[in-house]
C-alpha cells in the first residue's frame, strides 16, 4: 500500500514509479530537428535561386497570399478570398485583417504591392522576375488589392504561392538574408553557418495557439553515411528528400516512416548551348542519345524516378511523352557526332554541384559519354561556386543538376538564362500557351512545346525524380506529394 511517504522515497530513488506514469513524465514533445542536404545561402527567397531558402523559410517565416498544399492545390492563406475577372486577367485579393509582420508593421495591400514591384524592379534577383514584371497591382482600399497580369495564367494562383513570391516588409526587406521578417508562425533564432538553422514559434502569430512545433532545428549533412547516422542515432527526427541509396536500411525498421512522394523536378544534363560544339543540335542530340535513363535512375537515384524526354513531367497538365525522341543508341550518337564533324575524343567539362545524385550521376554518364568518343572532366563544385560560377557567369559546358519548380517551361524563353537556349519558334509557341484561355487549347500547345525541345535536344532530359523522405515514426503531418520544396513546421506535431 502506498503512502505519502512512500511515494516521496520511490520518486527520491530514481523515479522508478513516475516511469510508469508517462504523462507525468515528461510533457509532450514540441520541438523537432530536421535535416537537409545543402545548406542554404542565404534566408530570401526572392534573392537567389537555391531551392534550399525556401526549404526553410517559405510558409514557416515567410508567407504569401495563396498556399500550396502537398496535392498540389491551392487555397488561401494571405489573401483570404478572390475574384478572376471575365478575360481571366485581373484578379481582387481580399486579404486577411488580423496579420501583422514580425517587427510589429502592419500588412495590407500597400504591402503586396510594394513586395512584387520590389520583385519586378531593375535591381531584382528574384528568379521568376520576368513574372512579376507583367504584373500591375493596384492597391483598391487597405485590405483589398487589384492585380492585373499581361498574359492569361492558369496557374497564377500557384505562382502566387510559390516562394519567390513572398510578402516582405518593407522596412526590412533589404536585409531579410540574414534577417527574416515575414508574418509567419515562426522567427529565426540562430543560424549557426555550415552546421543549422533554428526557428522558434513566434508567441504573437494569428493562429499561434494551432502550431504544436515550438522549435525546429534544420540541421545540414550533405554525406549519405553520416545522414544515415543521423537518423538511427535519433539526432535527426526527418529527413526530406534524403538521398536514396540511403533508404532500404529503415524500409522494415519499425522506429521509422519512409515516406515516397512525386514531384514536379525535372533532373537533367543540362547542356550549354551557347558554346561550340554545343550549339549544334547533332552534337547535343549525340549528348542525350548517349544516355541510358533507365541506368541513371538506376545508379544515381537507387531507382526513384521516372524518364522523361523533355522539360515536362508525367503529372503535369499536357503532358505527352517524348522519350522516344532521342532514345538510347550508342550508334546513333557516334553517327550523329560524325555528321556534325566532331572529332574524337572531344573533350568537355561537366560541373557537379554537391547532391549525391549529381555526383554520382556525374560518374555514370561520363563512362556513357566515353563510349562515343566524348571524355567529360568532372568537376565537383560546392552549392555557392554552382551558383556563381554555371548558374550565373555561364562557366560551363555540362552540368548535371535537378531544377525543381513546378511550372518554370519559360526559362527557354529567357534569352539570358544559364542555358543558351535560343529560339524563335519556342518563344513564339510560348507565347500562345500564356494567352490561350481553351484548357484542350493549351494542351496541344503545351505538347508542341514539349516535342519542340525534344526535337533541339536543348538538353539530355533524363527523369522527374521521386523524393524519400525517413523520419520518426510518431511524427505526423508531413507531405505526402511535394509539388513545391518546403518543410511546412505548422501541419507537423507527435503523435
Amino acid at each position: 500500500m502506498l503512502n505519502r511517504r512512500t511515494l516521496l522515497v520511490s520518486s527520491a530513488a530514481g523515479l522508478p514509479l513516475l516511469s510508469s506514469w508517462p504523462a507525468l513524465a515528461q510533457a509532450k514533445k514540441n520541438s523537432v530537428t530536421l535535416a537537409m542536404t545543402l545548406e542554404p545561402p542565404g534566408l530570401d527567397p526572392t534573392a537567389g535561386a537555391a531551392s534550399s531558402i525556401a526549404e526553410v523559410v517559405h510558409y514557416n517565416i515567410f508567407e504569401t497570399l495563396t498556399k500550396i498544399n502537398s496535392d498540389g492545390s491551392v487555397s488561401p492563406l494571405l489573401a483570404e478570398s478572390w475574384e478572376v475577372s471575365s478575360d481571366l486577367k485581373t484578379y481582387t485579393f481580399r486579404l486577411r485583417k488580423d496579420v501583422k509582420f514580425q517587427n510589429g508593421e502592419p500588412f495590407n495591400a500597400a504591402t503586396v504591392k510594394f513586395s512584387f514591384e520590389r520583385a519586378a524592379a531593375d535591381k531584382s534577383t528574384n528568379k521568376d522576375k520576368r513574372t512579376f514584371a507583367d504584373l500591375r497591382c493596384r492597391v483598391a482600399d487597405e485590405h483589398t488589392i487589384v492585380i492585373t497580369n499581361q498574359d492569361i495564367d492558369p496557374d497564377f494562383l500557384f505562382v502566387l504561392g510559390q516562394a519567390t513570391s513572398i510578402i516582405v516588409e518593407p522596412k526590412s526587406a533589404a536585409t531579410n538574408a540574414t534577417k527574416p521578417v515575414g508574418t509567419g508562425p515562426y522567427t529565426l533564432a540562430a543560424w549557426a553557418r555550415g552546421a543549422s538553422v533554428t526557428l522558434t514559434a513566434w508567441k504573437d502569430y494569428r493562429a499561434a495557439q494551432g502550431i504544436r512545433i515550438q522549435r525546429a532545428v534544420f540541421r545540414f549533412i550533405p554525406d549519405s553515411a553520416a545522414q544515415v547516422a543521423a537518423l538511427l542515432a535519433g539526432d535527426v527526427d526527418a529527413f526530406p528528400r534524403v538521398t536514396p541509396r540511403s533508404v532500404p536500411q529503415f524500409k522494415h525498421n519499425p522506429r521509422f516512416q519512409v515516406v515516397v512522394s512525386n514531384s514536379r523536378a525535372k533532373t537533367i544534363v543540362a547542356i550549354n548551348n551557347a558554346r561550340k560544339p554545343l550549339n549544334d543540335v547533332r552534337v547535343r542530340r549525340a549528348i542525350a542519345s548517349a544516355i541510358d535513363r533507365k541506368a541513371v535512375i538506376a545508379g544515381a537515384a537507387d531507382g526513384y524516378g521516372v524518364p522523361i524526354g523533355s522539360y515536362y513531367v508525367p503529372t503535369a497538365f499536357g503532358y505527352v511523352d517524348t522519350t522516344g525522341v532521342n532514345p538510347f543508341d550508342v550508334e546513333l550518337a557516334k553517327a550523329l557526332l560524325a555528321e556534325a564533324g566532331v572529332k574524337t575524343p572531344l573533350t568537355l567539362n561537366m560541373t557537379l554541384p554537391p547532391t549525391p545524385y549529381a555526383r554520382q550521376g556525374g560518374e555514370l554518364i561520363a563512362a556513357q559519354l566515353a563510349k562515343i568518343g566524348i571524355q567529360v572532366k568532372l568537376q565537383n563544385v560546392e552549392w555557392a561556386q554552382w551558383l556563381s560560377g554555371t548558374y550565373g557567369n555561364k562557366n560551363y559546358d555540362l552540368t548535371l543538376i535537378s531544377h525543381v519548380e513546378p511550372f518554370d517551361l519559360g526559362n527557354f524563353a529567357k534569352p539570358d538564362y544559364y542555358w543558351g537556349y535560343r529560339s524563335p519558334e519556342f518563344n513564339d509557341l510560348f507565347e500562345k500557351i500564356k494567352n490561350v484561355s481553351r484548357p484542350a487549347d493549351r494542351a496541344r500547345l503545351l505538347g508542341d512545346a514539349q516535342r519542340l525541345l525534344a526535337k533541339d535536344a536543348a538538353h539530355a532530359f533524363l527523369y522527374t525524380p521521386q523524393w524519400v523522405t525517413v523520419a520518426d515514426k510518431k511524427l505526423r503531418g508531413l507531405w505526402k506529394d511535394m509539388p513545391v520544396f518546403v518543410n511546412d513546421l505548422s501541419s507537423l506535431s507527435w503523435g
